[in-house]
């Protein structure tokens, strides 16, 4: 059957579709020995040679699912032309090759996923599957009341207003910790929606993914999701759950 091939190449774990679409703009993509640019091209995965950089894509033999804390002064990507470490050079002994799920800023830590299964990660990302990410947030100031009810509304960022996000404050102090829920993931976020009340984020953590707790993984530390825990995400996002994933 004949798929886009952003999907094809999401599919194969070698990125995101969106990462996939940007890759067949930039003509590193071959099909049958041509390279194509045309976003609304379709092959046949195992039928087609398709290649990404000059490299045969082959279905991969299973889906990998990791959660990882982290650090910060590490971005969310596998490779950084600046040379920054990034979270590809934390996964020893993963010989699959999987890419992030979203991400998280430069300087801020916590809980992110890492696949190789490109209709999760997209599912994942889609801000119409209500996947709430919670985070744990020091700032240099505590809101008023008014601000927070505005907060919790939605702020214009760049002229387009944020969805509705939850808001706590855990710790009152001269610099507060405040708990916040998103449904949606826009570069910096939360450091710009406290910014547009002159109000700075010195720590920022993602404790929670949908159901799935950061818990006692160190910055640094990863571990493969459990069965169960990838079976709970399908349920959740209504995708497929494959055999023995109950």
């Amino acid at each position: 059957m004949q798929e886009r091939l952003q999907k094809i190449i999401s599919s194969a774990g070698v990125t995101s579709r969106r990462k996939a679409e940007q890759m067949i703009a930039e003509g590193r993509v071959t099909v049958n020995g041509k390279i194509v640019t045309e976003m609304g091209t379709k092959a046949e995965f195992g039928v087609d040679h398709i290649k990404v950089d000059g490299k045969l894509l082959r279905p991969p033999q299973e889906f990998l699912y990791i959660a990882m804390n982290k650090p910060v002064g590490c971005v969310t990507t596998m490779y950084d032309p600046e040379g920054r470490p990034t979270v590809a050079d934390l996964l020893k002994g993963i010989k699959t090759r999987v890419y992030p799920v979203g991400r998280l800023d430069y300087a801020s830590e916590g809980l992110i996923l890492l696949t190789n299964d490109g209709e999760f990660a997209k599912a994942v990302m889609a801000a119409k599957s209500n996947l709430v990410k919670t985070y744990v947030v020091k700032v240099t100031a505590s809101l008023t009341f008014e601000q927070e009810e505005q907060f919790r509304r939605g702020v214009y960022l760049n002229g387009k207003k944020t969805a509705p996000a939850g808001l706590k404050k855990l710790k009152h102090a001269i610099n507060p910790w405040y708990e916040v829920q998103l449904i949606e993931g826009r570069q910096n976020q939360i450091r710009m929606m406290f910014n547009s009340f002159g109000v700075l984020v010195e720590k920022l953590r993602r404790v929670r993914i949908g159901f799935l707790e950061l818990g006692p993984l160190r910055p640094r530390e990863f571990r493969p999701l459990e069965p169960k825990e990838v079976a709970k995400f399908c349920r959740i996002l209504k995708l497929k759950v494959s055999d023995g994933d109950e």
